[in-house]
C-alpha cells in the first residue's frame, strides 16, 4: 500500500474505519432464510458470531447465560465488579446515578475492592450450571494468579485480554507472562487481544491462540486513542490481520479466528467487518441497551478504572429492547441498532453470499459519501442515519 508523507522524517499508511467503506453488491442474490451465519471455534460451534463483551456494563452472568441460549458467546470480565463483590447490584444502580464529572473517581474507589478466587470459581460455575458454552477475560497480569481456578471450576474459553496485548511482553520489574508457553500448556481454548496490526496478529497466532481480537481503541467507551494516540481505524486493522491469518495458515495448516473487537453499533458495522475478514465479532455498547443489562443502559470499558491512568468513559447507550431484539429481533426502530444478526444475513444475502466464509471474500469499495449522500433529510430531522 502506497505511503503518505507526513514530513521529511515520517511516511504514514491511509488507514480506514467502518465509515469508509461500503460493501458491493454482487451478481447474486439470495434469500435471507438460506443464509448460514454459524460460527466455531475448537470444539464449539455457535448458532450467531458473536461474542459479549467482557464489559461489567454488558455481561453479567445473567446476560452471559442468555446470550449462550440465543446461539452467541458471553464473556465474563473476572476481574469485574461480580468478582470483587457478593452482590454489585447496588454499584450498578450507583454508577447510572451519578454525575458525569464525579463518575470516573468513584468507579475507581468501586474497582479498588480486591478479586476474590472464590467468587470467580463461583461465577463460573453458576455459568456452567446454566448448560452454554462458558467463557471470561483475564488480563495478562492476573491470568498465573487465576489459572489453576479457572481450570478447576471448569471453564470452556479463556480471553486474555488488554487494550494492546503482545506475544512479547518486556519487563524489568517481574517476570511476565509467557503467552506462548501458557497457551501451549492451559487445557482450554484461549482468545488473545487487542491487537490492531499484521505483524503483532502474526505474533499471537503463533503463541497457539485459538482465535485473536482485533481492536485498539474503537469501542464507544474507549478513551485510549485521545489518552495514549494509539489505534488503527477497524477496517484496515481487520483487513491486515487477516492478512497475518492467511500467512500462518500456509505456515502451519492451522486456522487462528479474526475476531472484530470494538468499534461495531449497527447491523452494517458487523456486515463491514466480516467483509473485511473477520470470523466473528465482540460487541459491547449494542448489548448494554438490552432491558437485561446489568447498567442500565450505561456502558464502561475495561480501563476506565484504572487507578491511575484511566482510559475509557461511562457513557449513556440508552435501553432499546431486550437481548433477543437487540440480537435477533423484530426491530421496531430503523436505524439498524435492533436485529444485528437480521441485518447480517440480510446484507450477507443481498450480496449473494451463503456463508461467512465466502462473505470475507465480498467486493469493498472506498465510499466517503455512504453515509450521507442522499440522507440530508434524515441529517436535519435527527432520525433513520441522521442520528
Amino acid at each position: 500500500m502506497a505511503e503518505v508523507e507526513i514530513g521529511i522524517f515520517k511516511t504514514a499508511r491511509q488507514a480506514y474505519g467502518f465509515d469508509d467503506i461500503a460493501i458491493v453488491p454482487s451478481r447474486r442474490t439470495r434469500d435471507p432464510e438460506d443464509v448460514d451465519i454459524s460460527w466455531q471455534i475448537d470444539a464449539y460451534k455457535f448458532e450467531i458470531p458473536v461474542l459479549g463483551s467482557a464489559m461489567d456494563g454488558a455481561i453479567s452472568p445473567a446476560t452471559a447465560i442468555e446470550l449462550g441460549r440465543l446461539g452467541g458467546l458471553g464473556v465474563l470480565n473476572l476481574e469485574g465488579l461480580w468478582t470483587r463483590y457478593e452482590d454489585p447490584t447496588p454499584l450498578f444502580e450507583e454508577i447510572a446515578e451519578l454525575e458525569d464529572d464525579k463518575a470516573t473517581a468513584r468507579m475507581q474507589q468501586m474497582y479498588l475492592e480486591p478479586v476474590r478466587l472464590e467468587l470467580v470459581a463461583e461465577r463460573i460455575r453458576q455459568l456452567k450450571e446454566s448448560g452454554v458454552v462458558t467463557s471470561a477475560s483475564v488480563t495478562p497480569a492476573k491470568t498465573d494468579w487465576m489459572a489453576q481456578t479457572i481450570i478447576d471450576a471448569g471453564l470452556d474459553i479463556l480471553v486474555i485480554q488488554g487494550t494492546v496485548v503482545s506475544a512479547e511482553h518486556v519487563s524489568k520489574s517481574g517476570e511476565p507472562l509467557n503467552l506462548k508457553k501458557f497457551i501451549r500448556e492451559f487445557e482450554i481454548p484461549v482468545i488473545v487481544g487487542g491487537c490492531a496490526s499484521y505483524q503483532a496478529a502474526l505474533h499471537l497466532m503463533r503463541t497457539g491462540a485459538a482465535g485473536v481480537l482485533v481492536g485498539v481503541g474503537p469501542g464507544n467507551a474507549c478513551t485510549s486513542r485521545g489518552v495514549l494516540g494509539i489505534g488503527v481505524p477497524q477496517a484496515t486493522a481487520i483487513a491486515d490481520v487477516a492478512g497475518a491469518r492467511m500467512r500462518h495458515l500456509d505456515e502451519t495448516g492451522v486456522y487462528v479466528h479474526v475476531i472484530a473487537d470494538g468499534g461495531m453499533s449497527k447491523g452494517g458495522d458487523i456486515a463491514k467487518a466480516i467483509a473485511c475478514g473477520a470470523d466473528a465479532v465482540m460487541i459491547g455498547s449494542p448489548l448494554t441497551s438490552a432491558v437485561e443489562a446489568p447498567a442500565r443502559g450505561y456502558h464502561w470499558g475495561m480501563a476506565t478504572f484504572h487507578p491511575t491512568l484511566p482510559r475509557g468513559t461511562r457513557v449513556r447507550t440508552q435501553v432499546r429492547g431486550t437481548l433477543k431484539e437487540i440480537l435477533l429481533g423484530p426491530a421496531h426502530e430503523n436505524d439498524g441498532r435492533l436485529n444485528l444478526m437480521g441485518a447480517l444475513r440480510t446484507s450477507m444475502a443481498t450480496c449473494g453470499y451463503e456463508t461467512l466464509k465466502e462473505f470475507q471474500k465480498a467486493e469493498i469499495m472506498l465510499a466517503p459519501a455512504l453515509q450521507t449522500e442522499g440522507k440530508a433529510l434524515q441529517r436535519s430531522q435527527g432520525v433513520g442515519m441522521g442520528h
